[in-house]
């Protein structure tokens, strides 16, 4: 049993971060925007800055929160005897389940771009997504979608 649970741990935490990033990807279209007509503006960036997004996790935040209780229940059970180990059990329980949550939580994060850019008529509009490509105040590009879907594209 003491053998499993670094195996078990490692399991866990690695698919609590297998979270789908690829939407936020400038480069990355969804199956309904294939073969629609995707309305294109030109502008400038005028601003730009890094920030992240807190992409959701497939299993709803399960196999962080459920996979450390189980990680941290195993651990706090082999600590003390009788009652104190019951209640090292229901500790480690609880402290794997918010570790757990948490390490899904950071693993989740995705390194995106806030950038605020100038159409061509004059309307202002920030895009975050994905930051994949290198962008910079001053240079020109696409805004690809309608709507609130709208993506940055090289010029």
């Amino acid at each position: 049993m003491k053998r499993l649970l670094p195996v078990a741990a490692l399991s866990i935490l690695t698919l609590a971060g297998c979270a789908n990033t690829s939407p936020y990807s400038g480069d990355v279209y969804r199956g309904n925007q294939a073969q629609t007509g995707q309305s294109v503006a030109y502008g400038t960036i005028v601003a730009i800055r890094p920030v992240q997004i807190q992409a959701d996790s497939r299993a709803g935040g399960l196999l962080g929160t459920g996979g450390g209780a189980i990680i941290g229940g195993l651990l706090g059970s082999q600590v003390g005897g009788g009652s104190g180990r019951q209640l090292a059990t229901v500790a480690g329980a609880l402290g794997g389940s918010v570790a757990g949550s948490a390490a899904e939580d950071r693993a989740n994060r995705v390194s995106a771009l806030e950038m605020e850019i100038r159409r061509d008529d004059g309307t202002d509009v920030v895009v975050v997504q994905r930051a994949d490509h290198q962008y910079q105040a001053g240079q020109r590009v696409r805004l690809i979608g309608s709507g609130g879907n709208l993506s940055v594209a090289p010029y």
